[in-house]
């Protein structure tokens, strides 16, 4: 129980090839595997294939998967200032509108991917309720809630991806049982609504929640998911499904939680040190020295200057925009504004607000023992984006991204000194901002009160002066705020590109139009500032039917009554 829970996942993929396809996933009647006696023998034994389910979240890791799965890299915050290099597919994405056509979701594909982290669980609930009574019934509830809550991710994955989709489980077969393909029969079925989908992921969540344990124990770890965390995912599903009084009362229900807190310091969530913080309600956990338990975050986004560091690395993929560092507000509160920055500020960083300072990386910031430097012939340079090859480490919108990078891992490359900074999943802070949007969106004028406490709370904890009530006398302007929160909040943690969606706000956001960076001139005391745009002449492309994309042309082709999304 006390181990490493990414260990135990490797270890039943090395023991009983849980994750291969969906032919022979967990083929517990293979006898060249794991027998069903084996697995089920005792609840430790148990548990190493039951907390497999949790692979869903370790293949959704951005800093694990950041070449491909950096999620606002596709949205205005984030820049890739690659092409096409490190297999980013980011900028081919946005600027030349690349996907897949009617074959399937492009840079989003996750059908299959998916299906076979449901019909593991279904599997694994399947087997629990033939063999886990020997374990007790409370023992048997909290693992069947534990497996239906990965499953329910699963289907949100797919959910925001494609909409409506299938929904198999572990009863839905024609006799009954497991909707697996072993009957014919079961290979045809149509999809959900969009509605049904949502509903049926809101019902599993609520089912995890009401039986998962309500803290971590020594019997139950940090690794595994608790009932406050279960009442963060239904708070971050319903407002997808515009369900706006289940997320209010999830928000709500998940901050009665005695341990549920913001953290003192925001800077604390965004680094290594995470793993003990009352604000992290889920995460993915690293170890050093196996290079499955670790990710390559510190290599992969460090500025070019750190590679004197190491002697290479440190390639500056994600790199932040003006869209997002110029939300940031002075300390004071004053609104940062390029035409007026100069009015009692010696430069146009150093003042910024606390979230400003943990997040980004500008010309003058201080860090690992030297000073950024972004100007062209600084270390860490200036390289304009084309549409070719990539800025070598360089700077092309003058930021860095200091967000989840560890500043005393300065020998990231050598031996088994990788990064292991904690993948967020869910927070405490993504919880109140989805409180607060879950308020206005149900009855503005009667909630406007507690949507400025959920805002405030958030504000205070990094020092910015408090809302009144009144900023929130209308939805426009009480969402402006809300959005823009939320993007400085939780910027390169995975949010924007689909909450743009949600919203109906990536068209309008993101089509048409090209982002800015900042170009930095000059020398030490002499320093001069640009806007630029950074998209190399080219505007971005976010067609309509984007909202929803195509259904897998294979899914379609083996599952007759599988249609595909409108506009593909």
């Amino acid at each position: 129980m006390k181990k490493h829970l990414l260990y135990k996942i490797m270890a039943v993929v090395a023991l009983g090839g849980v994750f291969t396809s969906c032919e022979d996933t967990l083929d517990v009647n293979d006898t060249t595997k794991l027998s069903d006696a084996a697995i089920w023998s005792t609840l430790d034994a148990a548990d190493g294939f039951i907390t497999a389910s949790y692979k869903i979240f370790t293949d959704d890791s951005q800093l694990k998967n950041s070449r491909k799965k950096f999620w606002d890299t596709y949205s205005d915050l984030i820049k890739s200032s690659s092409w096409g290099d490190y297999g980013h597919p980011y900028n081919n994405f946005l600027l030349n509108g690349l996907t897949s056509g009617s074959n399937g979701a492009g840079p989003f594909e996750c059908w299959s991917d998916q299906y076979v982290r449901i019909r593991t669980a279904n599997v694994c609930l399947s087997r629990l309720r033939e063999y886990g009574s020997k374990f007790g019934a409370d023992e048997c509830l909290k693992r069947e809630a534990e497996i239906r809550l990965c499953r329910a991710y699963s289907y949100f994955m797919l959910a925001r991806v494609y909409g409506g989709v299938v929904l198999r489980t572990e009863t839905s077969g024609s006799n009954g049982g497991l909707s697996d393909g072993a009957y014919p029969q079961d290979i045809d079925m149509a999809r959900a609504s969009e509605a049904e989908t949502y509903d049926y992921i809101l019902n599993e969540l609520q089912f995890a929640a009401e039986n998962l344990p309500e803290k971590v124990s020594a019997q139950w770890p940090k690794e595994r998911a608790t009932q406050p965390f279960a009442y963060a995912l239904i708070s971050r599903v319903a407002l997808y499904a515009k369900k706006y009084d289940v997320a209010a009362k999830a928000a709500e229900k998940c901050g009665e939680y005695t341990q549920v807190a913001l953290d003192p310091k925001f800077e604390n969530i965004v680094s290594a040190n995470m793993g003990n913080s009352p604000e992290v309600l889920f995460a993915i956990y690293y170890l050093a020295g196996n290079a499955n338990l670790y990710h390559l975050w510190d290599n992969y986004v460090s500025p070019r200057g750190d590679r004197a560091l190491n002697n290479g690395g440190a390639y500056g993929e994600h790199q932040p925009t003006a869209e997002l560092a110029d939300l940031y507000e002075w300390k004071d509160g004053t609104p940062f504004d390029w035409n007026t920055w100069s009015q009692g500020h010696a430069d146009p960083f150093t003042d910024r607000e606390p979230r400003f300072q943990a997040t980004i990386l500008y010309n003058g910031a201080q860090w690992r023992d030297r000073t950024i430097e972004t100007f062209e012939d600084g270390a860490d340079g200036f390289k304009e984006f084309a549409v070719v090859g990539s800025t070598d480490g360089k700077t092309c919108t003058g930021y860095f991204l200091r967000k989840f990078l560890q500043e005393d891992n300065v020998k990231f490359l050598e031996g088994d000194n990788k990064s292991i900074t904690p993948d967020l999943v869910c927070r405490y802070a993504e919880v109140l901002l989805n409180q607060a949007e879950a308020y206005a969106n149900l009855d503005l004028i009667a909630n406007q009160s507690k949507i400025c406490d959920c805002i405030n709370k958030i504000r205070t904890r990094v020092g910015l002066p408090e809302k009144t009530p009144a900023d929130f006398n209308n939805l426009e302007n009480a969402m402006k705020i809300i959005r823009e929160e939320r993007a400085k909040e939780l910027a390169a943690e995975g949010f924007r590109f689909w909450d743009l969606r949600r919203w109906g706000l990536a068209r309008t956001t993101l089509h048409g139009k090209a982002m800015h960076g900042v170009l930095v001139k000059g020398s030490a005391g002499n320093f001069t500032y640009e806007k630029i745009e950074v998209d190399a002449g080219k505007t971005r492309v976010y067609n309509q039917n984007y909202d929803y994309f195509s259904i897998p042309l294979a899914e379609r082709t083996n599952n007759k009554l599988c249609t595909n999304n409108p506009g593909w």
